[in-house]
């Protein structure tokens, strides 16, 4: 018998300082089995810095053909693709041909050697990545609960998370903007 996702529902009051963007966010996240906390974690987070309309989470880890995240346009283009994680440079090569616009955020232990071993590969690509502090990712997750307000603020590559069992601030790297 599988095992079924935990649910997670995130109350957001969202303030981009960055890009003027301010709004309430209700998520409803399944957290996939084999899918960690952090990770979860920054797949919120990545909403969050990109929230806009049409923004919205696909099946993610159930579906390998799916970004993360995505912004599909009336038509059913896709305008923005995010992956999150360390995915392989085919993978992010193919998103690149299917999506206007793709991101990748990494935030594991291994990240850094997951980046220099791709970097030469990955300059080629039309594609931005950036990178989360791996302890900032765990004060994050040690916060959770399965239902939950909180607020974020973000401004400049850092954003503040305070919740009712705690607060933290997280930051993140531009490794390549494009």
């Amino acid at each position: 018998m599988a095992l079924k996702p935990t649910i997670y529902k995130f109350r957001i009051s969202l303030s981009d300082l960055n890009r003027d963007y301010y709004d309430t966010l209700s998520l409803t996240i399944a957290q996939h089995p084999s899918e960690n906390l952090e990770r979860m974690m920054i797949r919120v987070m990545a909403y969050c810095i990109n929230a806009q309309e049409y923004l919205a989470f696909t099946k993610g880890l159930s579906e390998v053909d799916e970004p993360d995240i995505w912004v599909r346009t009336l038509d059913d283009q896709i305008a923005l693709w995010i992956d999150v994680g360390e995915p392989a440079v085919d993978r992010i090569k193919k998103s690149t041909r299917l999506a206007a616009k793709v991101k990748v955020y990494s935030f594991n232990s291994k990240s850094d050697i997951w980046w220099e071993q791709g970097r030469s590969r990955f300059s080629q690509l039309k594609a931005s990545f950036y990178q989360f502090q791996w302890q900032d990712i765990q004060s994050l997750a040690a916060l959770v609960q399965r239902t939950m307000d909180c607020s974020v603020t973000i401004t400049g590559n850092s954003a503040y998370v305070a919740t009712e069992s705690g607060e933290c601030d997280l930051s993140w790297q531009v490794l390549q903007d494009q």
